[in-house]
């Protein structure tokens, strides 16, 4: 799985990691546009669109919240939403918490109460704008977040119940377990999963938030490791409580089985691939969980293939709205024949493919990824990337590989991600500073 690590900068809050998972995919075409007007948004939220060059009528919408010390951009290029957004053909909006810590606000009584104020009013203000300006389908609108993004998937479930239609929770915890009075964006006792209630009193929490609500409620997907220790795992069970509460079903799972290895999957009041509540416990795992996007996507209900037929239903965008490619800027670099193959192949290739793409880039620093496509006939098991940057560039941070030296650096799989099977993509993505305005260029670089 993959792992990205965040540091919380605001001392008085503990650090929070998280973990991303990118399948193999294709890389995108399209671009992240930021979108400056969009309605209410009391609490100075940004806002990240992305949406597919082939988008077909009436397309879904998914909203990604990010972790603390986040933000959407960091989201759009650590994780796979938007590619899976190009292969299934649904809108990703990624909004970005402005505040110090970058966390979203889950505690405060304006967050927990519909049309309260705060982080959920201006994420509302983003669905609405999405639905004013394109061509989807307000049926199926669903959530997801790691984290601090996690948290807040909860609560927009328990707030909106008649706008989304499901959700992804990954390392978070139940709704309104945030809850302060006293100013706080920290709660300890939640956090430490030292808050039990009885599964009543949790979805009267969530019934409460939208008094007189008697329609059909969000299907629910949550995800936690048992070695969490930010959010600690009895949140898991807490959340199973709440949900299935508010559904009105069982807390005895219809389902158990091992979907990989350490994952113990259960599912309530239904056994199908959507159930109504679908609890993923991960063994192990701490806070750094694997984000397990393609399985999120599945769960949703969005995994049929947008087929090339389809034209672009994008809508216009003014030149104000800035634009981050996710197109390849920088220079080609090729795997050479040392890449381990899984098989000989008298017909196989010389190499694959690596492009390098500047996802985000602003005054002082900038993210970025590589991507890694095997143009061989046969598996590449085990590969390793290496390049120098030029103007006084640097790593502050990366993902989904380990990386090694400073300047030339060296990357090399984990051992999730070693493995490239033809015609597939692995990506893995970094953070960095530089001193001058210009994008930085990686050169002399070599994957091997």
């Amino acid at each position: 799985m993959i792992k990205i690590i965040h540091k919380i900068t605001t001392s008085v809050l503990p650090v929070l990691t998280c973990g991303f998972l990118l399948a193999s995919l294709d890389a995108n075409a399209a671009s992240l546009r930021e979108i400056t007007s969009f309605g209410t948004n009391p609490t100075n939220l940004r806002m990240h669109l992305y949406v597919p060059d082939a988008l077909p009528n009436n397309a879904p919408i998914l909203v990604a919240n990010h972790y603390c010390t986040g933000t959407g951009p960091a989201l759009y290029s650590g994780t796979q939403f938007a590619a899976l957004a190009d292969r299934y053909g649904f809108i990703v909006i990624y909004p970005s918490a402005t505040r110090s810590g970058q966390c979203f606000d889950v505690s405060s009584a304006q967050a927990l109460r519909r049309g309260g104020g705060s982080d959920p009013v201006g994420i509302m203000s983003m669905v609405n704008y999405v639905q004013q300006n394109y061509n989807v389908d307000s049926t199926r609108i669903f959530v997801t977040g790691v984290s601090s993004g996690a948290m807040m998937t909860q609560v927009l479930l328990g707030l909106y119940p008649d706008v989304f239609k499901a959700g992804a929770s990954f390392a978070g915890v139940p709704f309104a377990c945030f809850a302060t009075n006293n100013g706080s964006t920290w709660n300890s006792d939640c956090a430490n999963g030292t808050i039990s209630r009885t599964a009543q009193q949790w979805g009267d929490l969530v019934r409460n938030a939208y008094p007189g609500y008697s329609g059909p409620r969000p299907r629910v997907q949550l995800w936690h490791g048992t070695a969490d220790t930010t959010l600690r795992y009895p949140n898991f069970n807490e959340a199973i409580k709440q949900w299935t509460n508010v559904h009105g079903i069982s807390q005895t799972p219809l389902s158990t089985d091992t979907p990989s290895s350490g994952a113990t999957r259960t599912r309530y009041g239904t056994t199908g691939g959507q159930a109504l509540v679908e609890a993923i416990s991960l063994q192990g795992t701490g806070h750094n969980i694997p984000v397990n996007a393609a399985e999120a996507i599945r769960f949703f209900g969005l995994t049929s293939a947008v087929t090339s037929s389809v034209v672009s239903s994008r809508a216009p965008v003014s030149s104000s709205q800035a634009s981050s490619s996710r197109s390849s800027v920088g220079s080609s670099i090729i795997i050479t024949s040392s890449a381990r193959s899984s098989a000989a192949s008298s017909n196989a290739t010389t190499g694959g493919n690596c492009s390098y793409v500047i996802t985000n880039n602003w005054g002082s620093g900038f993210t970025g990824a590589i991507r890694i496509t095997n143009k061989r006939t046969t598996a590449i098991n085990g590969w390793s990337v290496s390049w120098r940057y030029t103007n006084g560039t640097s790593l502050s941070g990366t993902w989904n590989a380990t990386v090694t030296g400073s300047n030339p650096y060296t990357a090399t799989n984990l051992s999730w991600n070693g493995s490239i099977q033809p015609g597939q993509t692995v990506e893995f993505g970094f953070q960095g500073n530089h001193t001058s305005a210009e994008i930085p260029v990686i050169t002399g670089a070599a994957c091997n």
